[in-house]
């Protein structure tokens, strides 16, 4: 709520609420695809590493500025390509995440969207999920016991992004 002799014209000032519109569309997008895809309970550590990575995905690569429900469609293959298994998807969201920093120093305005990415990546570096272990030798065969085979913990992002590139693939 905005306090009378305080309105801002540049929507930036005055002490009101700046909403990060930006990424919570975003995150509805990328829990929209996970939802339709159907990989895994909502509720889940490894909904929310997809999700987060997807949502990352879809804001960073936004370079207008504008995301669009309309253009949702025609960014598929972008978010398909940024999210396959041979790209450096870590080193491009640090990249992003530290271009946008420095905008928003330049800029000197708050950047509510970019400190939501900012804890997104955060919890996606900093939190290990226990998963299949991906880079077990072929043809070892599941260890008795175990129901899936051998399993590591690993970064949230390792095991979310395959599940949001997953997902775009079954939208």
């Amino acid at each position: 709520m905005l306090h009378r002799g305080h309105e801002s014209t540049d929507g930036t000032g005055g002490g009101e609420l700046v909403v990060p519109m930006a990424w919570l569309y975003a995150e509805y997008i990328a829990d929209e695809l996970l939802r339709t895809g159907d990989l895994m309970p909502p509720t889940s550590f490894e909904f929310r590493a997809g999700r987060d990575a997807l949502a990352l995905t879809i804001f960073l690569s936004d370079t207008s500025g504008e995301l669009s429900g309309i253009r949702v469609v025609s960014q598929l293959e972008t978010w398909l390509s940024l999210t396959a298994y041979d790209q450096p998807w870590q080193d491009w969201v640090c990249e992003r995440l530290a271009a946008q920093a420095a905008e928003a120093v330049e800029s000197g305005g708050p950047a509510p969207d970019l400190e939501l990415a900012t804890a997104a990546w955060r919890w996606l570096e900093e939190t290990e999920l226990l998963a299949p272990d991906l880079d077990a030798v072929p043809g070892g065969g599941p260890v008795p016991g175990e129901d899936d085979g051998p399993k590591v913990w690993t970064p949230a992002w390792r095991l979310g992004l395959p599940l949001g590139h997953l997902a775009i693939h079954l939208f």
